[in-house]
């Protein structure tokens, strides 16, 4: 037996399906607001999952990842040499500027920014993945780069084989990573620490006809991270401090350290964090509005109706029970297809622009408790209709 609220709900198709409306847009606002700074704050912190490091050693300046000093080459020796320490490996993580339109695509060469990052390709303790196309023992060869896909074109290239210049040199694509994309930094372009030292440190000039072989790195060379694997058995902590009293004006970090350090930043200080709850707090109460008005009509059409329930002596709560009805089912009717508009373009977003709106089963579920409290909250205002109703004024003409 169809219930009383399923009734009155469907009763009016119209103005149901404008609550519906109004209840997918703050479902969607809602999610994609949640989502994109779930997406934004995972991203920023995306290169340090390449790494198997249990320690960062870094500047003792660092702010988050891509914004610290540089420490010299040296201190990769000086580490190694710490007691505790399996394996030392250099990383350069720094900014630069790419040259293109010399491949046909472009009809006059224009510049972007790049953000290099240069590491042992012998090493295992960082390793760009996943690779989408080609072979990471090719980037060995000087001036061999590998570049995210979903930046092509952004950097207006078509794949393997095509060349563009940074600084003096002309760096060849000879791999592609995919989805290795951060949101708030600049595309990232791996390649080797000698070819990477090249790179940063040649003028910005027409490029060089035959470029030297990339020199190897020296101790006055500098590098933007040490990477640390401890030995076995090996506490990190006392690790660090010994690492940190090692190699001066330094500070060590575990990887989930670093990863903490660089969301909360992006997250808290940058305001992306208020701005998109502020987009969330608007998805619910246009939502709430919407849904209220809707309720609240619907009890008004219907007054006759329930006086006369009361007048039969049903209770208070039967009616309001009655109208929490009508909003949950408003609520879950209108979760699901908004949810599903979300999925859909979070598949979009990814696709095109690798931003990435993560919804996990937590934020779903967090959304669909927010979804139902939204329509019972929403429900209060009809609700406080019904109690000031008399049950006198169904015998009234």
């Amino acid at each position: 037996m169809v219930s009383i609220a399923r009734k009155n709900l469907f009763q009016d198709l119209p103005r149901f399906i404008v609550a519906q409306a109004g209840i997918m847009f703050a479902v969607g606002l809602v999610t994609i607001q949640t989502g994109l700074l779930n997406g934004f704050t995972r991203s920023s912190s995306l290169l340090i999952d390449s790494a198997s490091a249990d320690l960062w050693l870094a500047s003792k300046d660092i702010r988050h990842l891509d914004f610290t000093l540089p420490i010299p080459y040296e201190s990769l020796k000086q580490a190694q040499s710490v007691n505790g320490v399996e394996r030392a490996e250099a990383l350069i993580t720094q900014g630069s500027v790419w040259r293109y339109g010399s491949n046909g695509t472009s009809t006059s060469s224009a510049i972007a920014p790049i953000r290099i990052i240069g590491f042992d390709p012998d090493g295992t303790l960082f390793r760009p993945a996943p690779i989408a196309e080609g072979q990471l023992s090719s980037i060995k060869k000087p001036y061999s780069i590998f570049i995210d896909r979903v930046d092509l074109n952004t950097l207006d290239v078509k794949g393997i084989g095509d060349t563009a210049e940074i600084g003096a040199y002309k760096g060849k694509i000879v791999g592609l990573t995919e989805k290795i994309r951060s949101i708030v930094s600049s595309p990232y372009v791996f390649t080797s620490l000698p070819t990477a030292k090249a790179f940063l440190t040649s003028a910005i000039v027409e490029p060089k006809a035959t470029p030297p072989t990339p020199p190897a790195l020296r101790d006055e060379d500098r590098v933007t991270f040490i990477l640390i694997r401890a030995k076995p058995g090996v506490d990190l902590e006392q690790l660090k401090n010994r690492l940190e009293s090692a190699v001066p004006d330094t500070r060590a970090l575990t990887q989930a350290e670093l990863t903490t350090l660089t969301q909360d930043y992006w997250r808290d200080s940058t305001g992306v964090g208020f701005i998109l709850g502020l987009g969330a707090v608007v998805g619910v109460i246009v939502g709430t509005v919407v849904v209220g008005q809707i309720l609240y009509s619907s009890v008004t059409d219907h007054l006759k109706e329930y006086g006369t329930l009361k007048a039969m002596g049903s209770s208070d709560w039967f009616i309001y029970r009655i109208i929490l009805e009508q909003a949950l089912w408003m609520a879950i009717l209108g979760y699901l297809p908004g949810m599903g508009i979300v999925l859909l373009v979070g598949g979009w977003t990814q696709k095109a622009q690798a931003v990435q709106i993560l919804v996990g089963p937590m934020t779903a579920g967090g959304v669909l408790v927010l979804t139902i409290v939204m329509c019972c909250g929403a429900a209060i205002f009809a609700i406080q209709k019904v109690t000031q109703l008399d049950p006198a004024m169904v015998f009234k003409s």
